[in-house]
């Protein structure tokens, strides 16, 4: 990541756009092409992201999708946020367009499993690995004629911007869904309109915190990049202040 190019501040911005989307929703539709007669294929698949933003997905050897990429790394994958509007059309989507390599991060893989808790069942099988894509483009629209390529380097930034916070993140998530469940649940009702249930918090990267509760995902963004646990602390504690605010109202 250190020879990244430098971008434009449209580009940087419509980069970050694309990321945040890509880490507020759990699933995808992944494009591979059949590795026996070249047919592009599609598939759903779920997703998570590594702590740079690229997307981790957990598959298993036996799939038609995996076996094709096997054969040929390059791949599609559309990231749909259109979900619950009336007109599907005005919202925002992002197919990012890269190679997907077998990866052996053991933090990405709790980063998946965390956001996919079933997971942790087939986790350990023989025929599933996790895999990581290497963004070369990205393709964004935002809405009728609002539509972008980015530079796959502005899409995932540099993750040793804030590894002090990824090294601190499991403990951060672990203290706010023991001693401060309230809390998080205060951001997914208050903050986000949603429903009361078990809220719990999967994870936290520089820019936001992701929730989870049953089969529902939700994403919080800070509002000022956080590249330690001291500085995350201050947006979390931000936040439900403003919720508990929100709350009362």
């Amino acid at each position: 990541m250190s020879n990244k190019v430098s971008h434009s501040d449209q580009e940087t911005e419509l980069g970050t756009q694309a990321r945040l989307l890509a880490r507020s929703v759990d699933r995808g539709y992944l494009a591979t092409t059949m590795q026996d007669d070249q047919w592009p294929y599609a598939s759903l698949v779920m997703v998570a992201t590594a702590y740079d933003g690229s997307p981790l997905l957990l598959i298993s050897e036996l799939a038609e999708h995996t076996q094709n990429i096997l054969k040929d790394q390059r791949c599609g994958l559309l990231i749909d946020g259109t979900a619950g509007l009336d007109t599907p059309l005005t919202g925002s989507r992002i197919t990012l367009i890269g190679n997907l390599y077998k990866s052996n991060d053991s933090s990405s893989l709790k980063r998946y499993i965390r956001r996919h808790p079933d997971a942790e069942l087939y986790a350990g099988f023989a025929d599933f690995a996790l895999y990581q894509m290497a963004v070369e483009r990205v393709h964004m629209v935002a809405g009728f004629g609002v539509i972008h390529w980015i530079d796959g380097d502005a899409f995932c930034w540099n993750a040793q911007e804030a590894a002090e916070l990824e090294e601190a993140e499991f403990d951060i998530i672990e203290h706010m869904n023991d001693d401060h469940d309230d809390a998080v649940a205060l951001y997914a009702t208050s903050l986000l309109g949603l429903e009361p249930g078990d809220w719990r918090m999967t994870g936290v990267d520089p820019e936001g915190c992701d929730l989870r509760a049953a089969g529902t995902v939700a994403r919080i963004d800070f509002e000022r990049f956080a590249g330690n646990a001291e500085q995350a602390r201050a947006e979390l504690v931000k936040l439900v202040k403003k919720a508990r605010k929100t709350a009362n109202f």
